[in-house]
């Protein structure tokens, strides 16, 4: 931390909770300082002028003040509100889930500025693509990298022979791939397909400019999401709550769409 009492940030406001009649605690990632909590007093009041620049799925300008258990913010400037973000109830659930596994997968006081850019680049193109099951799985992939967790992909993690283009499987408990002469001898290990498995291996090594080209199919896309979501919460011990949600909107989606009838075009006569 800097030497002086006051200093200044960029942040991220990836959690928030009430704090007394009008605080709030305040969780921020930030390029130089990694994970960090803060005290934003008064911000809950109305006419607090602090309020607008600290709300959730906000990047701002932050000027904090050192304080024996918790910084205080003392200031704070919008850069982008991601306002898309907070009206649209589908990217509010993907932008949660994003900020949620921040949360899960940092310690504090860690500084990485490659993870913050990396979460800052992905609030920014949820705001711009369609294909968001897909930058979901990127930020997941490059999240787990930046974390210590890259999952191998390339051989198989028990008799380290490179993958051969069939069905291989998928291990959470061993961190990768298996080959199908060692998957029997893994009792939760899960088939992954060749498609899959190219999908992975593609965003692992390459940016989101790149792989935001890539055209997959529904059911491709269920498997990497099956594959991925099983790996995050063995390692988390623990379901992403900001993903049941959103389990829950693809459901309802479903059931409404069941639910329109069928109709034809008529001419009359």
């Amino acid at each position: 931390m800097p030497g002086t009492r006051e200093y200044q940030t960029e942040a991220i406001i990836i959690k928030k909770t009430k704090l007394g009649e009008a605080d709030r605690i305040l969780t921020l990632y930030t390029p130089e300082f990694g994970k960090i909590q803060a005290v934003a007093k008064g911000v809950r009041r109305p006419k607090s002028k602090l309020s607008g620049h600290l709300e959730l799925l906000t990047h701002s300008q932050v000027t904090l003040a050192k304080g024996h258990n918790l910084d205080t913010v003392t200031g704070s400037q919008t850069v982008d509100s991601f306002t898309l973000l907070k009206t649209d109830l589908w990217l509010t659930s993907y932008a949660l889930y994003i900020t949620e596994l921040a949360n899960q997968f940092t310690a504090e006081h860690v500084p990485d500025e490659r993870l913050f850019r990396l979460l800052l680049e992905t609030l920014q193109n949820l705001c711009q693509t369609n294909n968001r099951e897909l930058l979901l799985r990127y930020f997941e992939i490059h999240l787990l990298e930046e974390c210590g967790y890259r999952p191998q992909l390339q051989e198989c993690v028990v008799c380290r022979r490179v993958l051969e283009p069939t069905i291989n499987s998928f291990s959470a408990g061993i961190g990768g791939t298996l080959c199908p002469e060692c998957a029997p001898n893994q009792p939760f290990a899960r088939a992954i397909s060749v498609n899959a498995l190219k999908v992975l291996r593609f965003i692992q090594r390459n940016n989101y400019n790149a792989v935001g080209r890539l055209k997959i199919d529904n059911a491709l896309s269920l498997e990497l999401e099956d594959i991925i979501r099983g790996y995050l919460k063995y390692l988390l011990e623990r379901d992403v709550r900001a993903a049941n949600w959103l389990d829950e909107l693809k459901d309802q989606m479903k059931q409404m769409s069941n639910l329109k009838p069928n109709r034809t075009d008529q001419t009359a006569k």
